[in-house]
């Protein structure tokens, strides 16, 4: 059952994508500018990632971005926060998609340079 409680770390926000047969690489393109643009040096975004599945997965696409909390988020988004955001010429290159926040604030470890 969902918790309304107030979230106590970085939220991923993550855009899941399977994307219709060979369309995979040109939305990565677009998720490198397009995409990136929706967030990019928005108040509480702390970054982005994307990617595409490997050898049989090539259709399946992620675009993570990195916010501050829940309420930079809900700011960003709007009303609409927890329904996939779809910038012009998307629709077209979809044939599924979600969009998913996972609270990291327990959880977050990178080593980058290992």
């Amino acid at each position: 059952m969902p918790s309304e409680q107030t979230k106590s770390g970085m939220i991923l926000r993550i855009f899941q994508v399977e994307a219709k047969p060979g369309c995979g690489a040109e939305l990565i393109a677009k998720f490198a500018t397009t995409s990136a643009d929706v967030v990019q040096g928005r108040p509480g975004n702390a970054g982005y990632f994307f990617g595409q599945g490997v050898e049989t997965d090539a259709d399946y696409v992620v675009f993570t971005s990195v916010w501050q909390d829940l309420e930079a988020v809900k700011a960003r988004f709007g009303e609409d926060w927890q329904v996939s955001f779809l910038p012009p010429g998307y629709e077209a290159l979809i044939e599924n998609c979600s969009v998913r926040h996972i609270d990291v604030g327990s959880g977050w470890h990178v080593d980058l340079d290992g």
